[in-house]
C-alpha cells in the first residue's frame, strides 16, 4: 500500500532510500519515493497506511481525501526477482490513498521515525505531483503515472 502526502502547497512529500544496495527500491537517479509498506495479517488497508506512514516519516497529522479505485501492481525484472525479497515474490500489488498533511514540517523526522523503526529514507522534500513519475525507479513507474492520474485533482491548494 502507498502514500501520497500532499502539503497546503498542493506539493507532495517523497524521502529519499536510505538502502540504496536494495535494487528492488533503487536505480541510479531514481532513489526517491513516497511511503509505502505492507499491510499485517488482519489489518485493513486504511490503518496500514497511517501505520505505514507514521513507521516511515513520523507523520501523524494528516486527513484522508482520497483512495485509489483500484489496486495498482508492478512487477520486478527476472535479475531482480531472484534477489529480492529472498525471491519469494515477483511484484507487488498496492492500495494507494492521498492524504492532506495538516502538520509542520518539523513533525517530519525520517532518521528516527515512530515506534523505533529503522530509517528507510536519508532526506526528504516537497515536489509537485507531476515530478513524481521521473523519480522512481523505472519498473515502478507505470504504476505512480497511474497514482498521479487518479489524485491529479488534489494537487491543488486546498
Amino acid at each position: 500500500m502507498g502514500i501520497m502526502l500532499i502539503n497546503a502547497q498542493g506539493l507532495v512529500f517523497v524521502g529519499r532510500r536510505a538502502n540504496k544496495a536494495l535494487r528492488e527500491h533503487v536505480a541510479e537517479g531514481h532513489e526517491w519515493q513516497m511511503p509505502q509498506g505492507g499491510i499485517d495479517e488482519g489489518e485493513e488497508s486504511f490503518p496500514a497506511a497511517l501505520r505505514e506512514l507514521a513507521e516511515e516519516t513520523n507523520v501523524t497529522s494528516v486527513e484522508r481525501l482520497a483512495e485509489a479505485r483500484d489496486w495498482f501492481a508492478y512487477d520486478l525484472p527476472d535479475d531482480i526477482a531472484q534477489e529480492a525479497w529472498k525471491g519469494r515474490y515477483v511484484g507487488q500489488t498496492q492500495k494507494w490513498f492521498a492524504l492532506r498533511f495538516t502538520g509542520d514540517d518539523s513533525e517530519i523526522n525520517i532518521l528516527s521515525p515512530a515506534g523505533g523503526h529503522k530509517a528507510e529514507f536519508d532526506a526528504w522534500k516537497w515536489v509537485p505531483m507531476q515530478d513524481l513519475p521521473a523519480m522512481i525507479i523505472p519498473f515502478k513507474r507505470p504504476v505512480y503515472e497511474r497514482v498521479v492520474e487518479e489524485f491529479s485533482h488534489l494537487s491543488k491548494q486546498p
